[in-house]
């Protein structure tokens, strides 16, 4: 009977941080994988034709190369062939009629850039960004470290008398403000609006959602001062490297290997294993951890166990965000904006300004297909020429307000299944709303197309058991149901009411996103 130190379910950024980080500390791991590839949301085909190299989902990781677990794991893992590339200008936006703003990696040029928008926006833009630089300990702490733990008491005993506790209520009361708020009080002009308004999306949520107003200004500084990294030659390359180094540490990894129950010991209660679908058992020393769903972990893998009433609850309320969609270009030569400066924009959104954006979501929440989509239009080509043959160009794009179940089309044009379920035709259809608007800012684009493949929310949760009807997040992250509250509101920090089975994963604090956080936090708890 196989055995190990700690048996981890699940292969995602999560997991491979915390397998690197116990396998590092002498712990031996083995990792589980239900499908035939490692990586949860990483992963780079050839979606759409010989030679051309598309990360299906993730591709950029700003949150990784800025996370604690890439300090302590990077050097290693570029040892074994990690390697990014990057843009000086991470991202942008472009507007209907043709206006655009971008965000630099100098802070200088995006002040007189955005100063000379509108006057005022630009002082308003550093006066932000340098409050936000001298309250990172507090806020990197609150959104990235353990929240249940002394150090973190500590941590606030400090902050409060140094700024008083008014003061200190008054920084959280600030941190809970929207997006709208701060884009409409301290910016005059629809472009700077514009640029930042979109990014709320990738965190799960929408401009006038509580707190969202603290995630854009966390992304802002984030793209300015680390930009939108890729990985050299696909996001695969950055598995190929933790998969040796997990197995150079002596750790192991199976594909392939559904595990269908967490095994808990009869007396004491506490984890022992797990049990694949095809009946082997594997024995765990310390902990079985599981980078799933809280639906995954409850109801499936710990299925037929009597739950604790507060878990049963928190489970049965915990509930998922807006689905994802996913279009990939090949094209025969590179995008010939309108506006050429926009060629070496790494992350592009196209976007009416702030009000489209909070159209769009809110059309996505009540189950509409959105008659003007955000679009983030990734440019993997542009950094990292080898994704594609010489000559050659691939997009990426995202679409992070697209419904898990249809209701209807906010633009009327599009029938849809009665059902809810996404369908072929509903995806292409929706995707050829994407390319009009797309084509409409790139010169003789559908000339230089060469193929396209759409990946509707169905088609993701298909690939992915954990993206729930399509949500990429892991769960709705708004405010009841994140930070102390994350996944459920009994929680506390990654330890579940089972002795040693522990959670992780994007349904867990700190959330979605591609820094490996809760493998960190994890591995350094119990490692």
């Amino acid at each position: 009977m196989t055995t190990a130190d700690h048996v981890i379910v699940g292969s995602g950024i999560n997991a491979l941080v915390a397998a690197a980080l116990l396998g590092r500390r002498g712990h031996r791991v083995l990792v589980l994988e239900r499908n035939e590839l490692i990586g949860g949301c990483i992963r780079t085909e050839e979606a759409t034709a010989p030679g051309f190299l598309h990360d299906v989902m993730a591709t950029t990781f700003v949150l990784f190369i800025t996370s604690p677990g890439y300090a302590e794991l990077g050097p290693e893992l570029h040892k074994r062939g990690l390697a990014f590339a990057d843009a000086q200008v991470p991202t942008g936006v472009l507007m209907p009629d043709g206006r655009s703003a971008v965000l630099r990696r100098d802070r200088g040029a995006n002040v007189a850039a955005f100063e000379a928008m509108r006057a005022g926006d630009g002082a308003a833009f550093a006066r932000e960004l340098d409050r936000m630089g001298a309250d990172l300990p507090l806020i990197f702490a609150l959104l990235g470290g353990t929240l249940w733990s002394r150090p973190t008491l500590r941590l606030l005993a400090r902050e409060a008398w140094r700024r008083g506790l008014r003061n200190l209520a008054a920084f959280f009361g600030e941190t809970l403000g929207t997006a709208r708020a701060w884009l409409e009080q301290d910016f005059a002009s629809e472009e700077m609006r514009a640029l930042f308004a979109p990014w709320v999306l990738h965190a799960g949520l929408g401009p006038e959602s509580a707190y969202s107003g603290q995630m854009a200004k966390v992304i802002a500084f984030a793209l300015e001062a680390a930009g939108a990294p890729i990985v050299q030659g696909g996001a695969q390359n950055l598995l190929n490297a933790f998969a040796q180094l997990i197995r150079d540490q002596g750790g192991e990894i199976r594909t392939g290997a559904d595990v269908a129950r967490v095994l808990c010991d009869a007396t004491s209660g506490a984890a022992r294993g797990v049990q694949l679908a095809g009946g082997e058992e594997i024995l765990a020393r310390k902990g079985v951890i599981c980078s799933v769903t809280p639906h995954q972990l409850y109801e499936r893998l710990l299925g037929g166990a009597a739950l604790p009433s507060e878990v049963a609850e928190g489970v049965r309320r915990y509930r998922y965000g807006k689905g994802d969609m996913q279009i990939h270009y090949a094209l025969a030569a590179p995008p010939r904006w309108r506006n050429p400066e926009l060629g070496g924009v790494a992350l592009l959104h196209l976007t009416p300004g702030l009000d489209g954006v909070s159209r769009a979501a809110n059309e996505a929440e009540r189950g509409l297909l959105p008659a003007v989509p955000t679009i983030c239009v990734g440019q993997p080509s542009a950094l990292d020429p080898s994704r594609c043959p010489p000559g050659r160009a691939i997009l990426w794009l995202q679409l992070p307000e697209a419904p898990r179940r249809i209701k209807g089309d906010a633009a009327g044009t599009i029938a849809t299944p009665a059902d809810g379920t996404w369908t072929e035709a509903v995806r292409e259809q929706f995707a050829d709303r994407v390319e009009a608007i797309l084509a409409s800012h790139i010169e003789g684009f559908h000339a230089d197309v060469l193929a396209r493949r759409a990946y509707s929310p169905a088609d993701l949760a298909a690939m992915n058991i954990n993206l729930v009807d399509g949500d990429p997040y892991g769960g709705f992250c708004g405010l009841d149901q994140f930070f102390l509250w994350r996944p459920l509101k009994t929680s506390a920090n990654h330890r579940t009411h089972v002795p040693r089975l522990y959670h992780i994963g994007a349904s867990t604090h700190p959330g979605p996103g591609l820094g490996g956080g809760s493998g960190y936090l994890l591995a350094k708890a119990v490692g």
